[in-house]
């Protein structure tokens, strides 16, 4: 059988931020042929299923500029240099809701777009929730919603969520029910 994967031949950094690179990598096919691919290079995030007591999911509003609307989402954020997936999940939660967690537990490691990005988001699940100082980003300006399961479906499935990691979460969590 042959092998699927493609080889990396050479790259070019176009790009260095903040919070992603750009590269273009010449790569040769499994059957010998050349192409180009284009790759958005992301550090590791996390996303945050925040079940209160009595089931309710927390969530954030935030307006997204590139997607140039404000959106419904799971607390979630970029894994800092030298930091746990874990301990930036504790961070968040916290940061973004003004709570924090008793429990948080791994649920699953999902890539957002490997047709051009390595971005992967770890998903957790925080329960024991007790209230803690909000703490945003300087350049973050979101307001929490509470909502039950059954609004939780609602929003999914009439697509008034329209952020992939929170469909993602919001239909594990619904899957347990």
């Amino acid at each position: 059988m042959m092998s699927k994967e493609e080889e990396r031949v050479s790259g070019n950094l176009i790009y260095r931020g903040r919070i992603l690179n750009l590269r273009v990598d010449n790569v040769r096919l499994p059957d010998g042929g050349k192409s180009m691919r284009e790759v958005v290079e992301h550090a590791p995030a996390v996303g945050i299923v925040a079940e209160a007591g009595n089931g309710d999911l927390l969530l954030v509003r935030q307006f997204r500029y590139p997607a140039g609307e404000s959106l419904l989402e799971i607390p979630a954020g970029i894994v800092e240099p030298g930091e746990s997936a874990l301990e930036t999940a504790m961070r968040e939660l916290q940061e973004e809701t003004g709570y924090s967690a008793r429990e948080m537990e791994e649920i699953c490691r999902f890539y957002t777009s490997p047709g051009f990005s390595n971005e992967i988001i770890i998903l957790f699940h925080a329960r024991g929730l007790v209230p803690s100082p909000k703490e945003c980003d300087p350049d973050e300006f979101l307001d929490l919603v509470r909502i039950s399961s059954d609004q939780a479906r609602e929003l999914a499935v009439s697509g008034k969520i329209r952020d992939s990691k929170t469909l993602t979460a919001v239909y594990w969590y619904l899957s347990r029910k």
